[in-house]
């Protein structure tokens, strides 16, 4: 009975509801598109990590992150072809990396600089490493005597594909090796650490110029309905002899520091939102049911308790509550695939040199979280409100103008 009469008193005075509506509409749209925002940039930070360095992780002898060593390569990964047959076998490997990182000089025959040399399977990673942002030139591919660097790195060289690069380092046994590269194209991952440094020739030239047939690691690639923790059960019993860490871990100052401190600030500002939202939606409802004192009083008159007048309040709030809810989540959806089709332009971010877009990303649980908040919201207004006007004296509720 109670819902019947709460359902009719919002059409009675139809411009009084649509506000109310409209309230907390505004507010659902805000902290969706806020909710939807921030899981962009996780998103944006996780997809950049993953497709440009890393994987989803990377894979080396059991302790070999965690010990400084005198000699490292006496502690690469050997039996390589069996080690990557195992990992294929795995039902969530899709991918598998090998690579050999190491330092060198790096000549154009007149300039002279450091770099941080990695040794990859150039065909079998250009599919996957998809954010690494080449400027010039092409990738690595199947070019046996080919090489990319990073920007910064051949603008110090004053080198441009095709130029043919000399890298000198030493062999396992500490003899000099040199190694004449032609650099095929130039990267820009955005982390200015990365593109000053690093360079990326083909692994069989790395182990050629290392004298070793050994590898140092290797990076994976899970498939997407995948975890981590699905991944490394199955490691655990394969390859007890070699440690998986994953990239939130190797990549900790750039992705999982930003991420930490992202959620924190976006927490402080969605504390802010919804209490600007309260506030709003508390007024509106607050002014809606001050107006309504001598009808409330005529309830009271009529022999209605103030707990059956604070009932019927509540569900009136909590009609207001659900319809602006929907009607918000409908406008956000809207917004997104309307307005921001091609996301948000981005400033750099801490770490990164380049501009990208965020694309809001807008899940399941967010909308069922936004709807979930809204309704509460209204609810406890309606409340907070109605519990003061259901108590006040019914002759001077009466009287009420």
């Amino acid at each position: 009975m109670l819902i019947n009469v709460a359902f009719k008193n919002l059409k009675r005075n139809p411009r009084r509801t649509l506000v109310s509506i409209l309230t907390v509409a505004m507010g659902a749209c805000a902290l969706l598109l806020f909710h939807g925002f921030n899981n962009g940039i996780m998103n944006q930070y996780r997809d950049n990590t993953i497709h440009s360095r890393f994987g989803h992780g990377q894979i080396n002898t059991l302790g070999y992150r965690d010990t400084v060593y005198e000699k490292p390569w006496e502690h690469w990964i050997e039996n390589t072809d069996a080690v990557l047959a195992t990992l294929h076998d795995i039902p969530s490997v899709e991918h598998v990396f090998p690579r050999i990182e190491f330092s060198s000089l790096l000549t154009n025959g007149q300039i002279t600089v450091s770099g941080h040399g990695i040794g990859i399977d150039g065909r079998v990673e250009s599919d996957f490493f998809n954010t690494i942002n080449l400027v010039k030139g092409a990738n690595l591919n199947d070019h046996e005597d080919g090489m990319i660097m990073g920007l910064g790195l051949a603008r110090a060289l004053g080198v441009e594909p095709g130029d043919r690069v000399t890298v000198l380092t030493n062999t396992v046994y500490g003899s000099i090796n040199g190694f004449d590269a032609k650099l095929t194209g130039v990267f820009h991952t955005g982390l200015k650490e990365v593109d000053d440094s690093v360079f990326k020739i083909q692994l069989s030239q790395a182990q050629i110029l290392l004298d070793t047939p050994k590898i140092e690691s290797i990076a994976l690639g899970l498939s997407e309905k995948s975890t981590w923790d699905e991944f490394f059960s199955a490691f655990s019993k394969n390859l007890p002899n070699l440690q998986a860490t994953p990239f939130e871990v190797l990549d900790k100052v750039y992705y999982q520091h930003a991420v930490d401190w992202l959620n924190q600030q976006f927490y402080v500002i969605q504390v802010i939102i919804l209490l600007i939202v309260t506030l709003g939606i508390g007024n509106t409802i607050s002014f809606t049911i001050l107006e309504r004192k001598r009808e409330i009083g005529n309830l009271r008159a009529n022999g209605e308790s103030a707990g059956e007048v604070l009932r019927l309040l509540l569900f009136e709030g909590l009609f207001l509550g659900l319809l602006g809810a929907i009607t918000g989540v409908i406008f956000a959806i809207i917004v997104d695939r309307v307005f921001l089709t091609n996301g948000i332009l981005m400033p750099p971010a801490p770490g990164i040199t380049r501009q990208y877009n965020v694309k809001l990303d807008i899940e399941g649980f967010m909308i069922m979280t936004t709807l979930g908040l809204s309704i509460v919201t209204a609810l406890i207004a309606t409340f907070i409100i109605g519990l003061k006007v259901s108590r006040i004296p019914i002759g001077e509720a009466l009287r009420a103008k």
